[in-house]
């Protein structure tokens, strides 16, 4: 089942990061569907999380959509080359954003492979934000993107996660942060291979 847009507009950032895992993301970008289940989040809320690009209301052209209605894409480049698929939260206003970070691959894997120069689906297809974007053929043209629709969405296939089987962590790449950057936002499935490498 599709998630709804009702999903997203949820106001707890932090529980919707932690109840996508174990949900499915899909692209059909030039009519080839790629996707898999989620397998790493993080959370990024606009009130007290210095690392969240809306932090003190912070708006910007890069960060205009996050203030739009929970499920739509917000996608951005770091580096220069990789593009960050995130999904917007909360109700409109409510800047709150979820970082997908990790996906096992379960449809068009040959595509996948295709698209990041792979011959295997090895675990650097999708174990990773920058690389499960390229694998699923999301880029910064598709910010904005409404989630309810056939380019890019989830689906609840009813596969639930044991919390026992849930790690809670910090998040990756944010020591700019401060207090905030020790917040365990970061959530993944032990021991699962297609989680990112990063410590």
């Amino acid at each position: 089942m599709k998630l709804p847009l009702a999903y997203y507009q949820q106001p707890d950032v932090v529980a919707i990061a932690r109840d996508l895992v174990g949900k499915y993301l899909f692209t059909r970008i030039d009519g080839v569907l790629t996707g898999g289940r989620i397998v790493e989040t993080e959370a990024y809320a606009h009130i007290d999380d210095q690392a969240c690009h809306s932090h003190l209301g912070r708006f910007t052209k890069r960060t205009r959509v996050m203030y739009e209605a929970g499920g739509v894409a917000y996608v951005y480049l770091i580096y220069g080359r990789y593009a960050l698929f995130n999904i917007i939260t909360n109700v409109a206003g409510k800047a709150d954003a979820v970082l997908i970070r990790g996906l096992e691959p379960t449809e068009g894997i040959a595509e996948m492979q295709l698209r990041r120069g792979l011959t295997t689906a090895a675990k650097n297809l999708t174990a990773g934000p920058g690389l499960l974007t390229q694998a699923l053929g999301i880029q910064v043209s598709h910010y904005g993107t409404d989630l309810s629709g056939d380019l890019i969405w989830l689906e609840d296939h009813q596969e639930v996660v044991p919390a026992a089987d849930i790690v809670a962590s910090p998040r990756v790449g944010i020591d700019y942060a401060g207090a905030d950057a020790a917040l365990p936002w970061r959530f993944r499935i032990k021991g699962n291979p297609w989680t990112s490498p990063a410590k």
